[in-house]
């Protein structure tokens, strides 16, 4: 059985007039076991392949040769299906036409589903909106399954009517959870990361059809490592308090703020998806009304919830106080991760702005972004950075746009912007 702890870091000494808290809360998972095994529901797994008319040979092969290593990875007596993807979403396997959209996955299903995906053709426009509702409704023909995980790729963009995409995503959030890559470089990022971060999962680009079959397969691997199905960070703040915001800061930076579901008036819950044997950290702000110098008060109480029954909790404080040595004192974690978050948005902003021909604003916030790389030690961003700017001085955050920059080398930047390192360990 699984079992969580929860750690907070936080300054808790706030000074006169002092109404904002601030801490980082860590979970940490173990012994989470096999997905669909833990007694709480099955699991239930589709593979979604563009297959639209814009997948060239190379392409197409490679995504057959990775949806079949990803479907060699899906444990036996999971659910699974398989989508063709292109102007319309087509059920590839089972190939069923009334009852359960998906089947039980054991060596001849495996087989067989292998067979299907070597079937695939190249043909059509793109319509992710339709891939998506039809994951929804093949999810909803096996009650059962409670588990509910899709690996998305595609190599281009949408071309659908404005907004079709974005109801779709809003029927799939709260359902299902999606995994999300582009191959080339002909895709959207802005676009896949709207799936992704909606449905709690991941984005990231395969440059090149060589290394699509290494990642379908570590996504796979991920997802069959999940054994808890669903969990959502509840958190409690006093009355005549306002939640601020509550941010996942690691292993990314995802804004649950927006995402709050009531409990009940002073708490909320907020969705984290499934776990493996893993640790997150989430970054919890809290303004509570100032108190009398000397007064302690609780701030927030951060648990985990699964369904109804809280597995772990951290308690989040206050403490005004007229010693400054104490009250001015950040958190070196809650420094670290507000530098990490605003990374993000400053290669996020940079990246938009040096598309739009704004190459001012581009630099200057790309020049940010490889000075907090630097002061956070996110050695990936700096690296990724270094393929987009000539940096002139690191510290300062100078630097000069690259004249020729691959675009396969943006889009990598673009969607790593989110990924974020822990805080360096002080020498001993």
């Amino acid at each position: 059985m699984a079992e969580f702890t929860a750690a907070v870091y936080q300054n808790e000494f706030l000074a006169d007039g002092g109404t904002d808290v601030n801490a980082i809360v860590t979970i940490t998972c173990k012994g989470a076991g096999t997905a669909g095994q833990s007694g709480s529901g099955a699991a239930g797994e589709i593979i979604i392949v563009d297959t639209s008319g814009s997948m060239g040979p190379a392409t197409m092969a490679a995504a057959k040769d990775a949806a079949q290593a990803a479907v060699a990875e899906i444990v036996d007596g999971t659910w699974f299906a398989v989508i063709a993807g292109a102007d319309r979403a087509m059920l590839a396997y089972p190939q069923v036409a009334s009852g359960p959209g998906m089947i039980r996955m054991d060596e001849r299903a495996r087989a067989d589903a292998s067979a299907a995906i070597g079937r695939f053709v190249g043909s059509g426009g793109t319509a992710i909106s339709t891939w998506l509702d039809l994951a929804g409704q093949l999810f909803n023909s096996v009650p059962e399954a409670t588990q509910r995980h899709v690996l998305l790729l595609t190599d281009g963009e949408n071309r659908e009517r404005p907004g079709r995409l974005d109801e779709a995503i809003q029927r799939a959030t709260g359902y299902f959870q999606a995994d999300c890559r582009g191959a080339g470089t002909d895709w959207q990022v802005a676009e896949i990361r709207r799936i992704s971060q909606a449905l709690l999962g991941t984005v990231d680009i395969i440059p090149r059809p060589d290394q699509m079959k290494a990642q379908f397969q570590e996504i796979m691997r991920a997802a069959m490592s999940r054994g808890v199905a669903d969990a959502s960070l509840r958190v409690w703040t006093p009355q005549g308090s306002q939640v601020l915001f509550v941010r996942q800061v690691s292993p990314t930076v995802e804004d649950l703020t927006n995402r709050r579901t009531p409990v009940n008036p002073l708490t909320g819950d907020y969705p984290t998806g499934a776990w493996a044997d893993e640790s997150r950290d989430y970054h919890v702000a809290i303004r509570v009304p100032a108190k009398a110098i000397g007064q302690e008060q609780l701030a927030a109480r951060v648990q985990l919830a699964l369904g109804d029954d809280v597995v772990t909790q951290a308690l989040v404080k206050a403490t005004w106080s007229n010693n400054s040595e104490l009250t001015a004192k950040i958190d070196r974690q809650v420094a670290h991760y507000t530098g990490q978050a605003e990374l993000a948005d400053m290669i996020q902003e940079g990246l938009a702005a040096k598309a739009a021909g704004d190459e001012a604003t581009a630099t200057t916030k790309l020049g940010r972004a490889v000075q907090l790389a630097a002061e956070t030690g996110n050695d990936e961003a700096t690296s990724k950075l270094k393929k987009v700017v000539d940096v002139e001085n690191e510290k300062e955050g100078t630097v000069r746009l690259k004249r020729a920059v691959e675009k396969a080398d943006e889009m990598a930047l673009d969607t790593a912007s989110t990924k974020t390192t822990r805080i360096r360990k002080e020498p001993s």
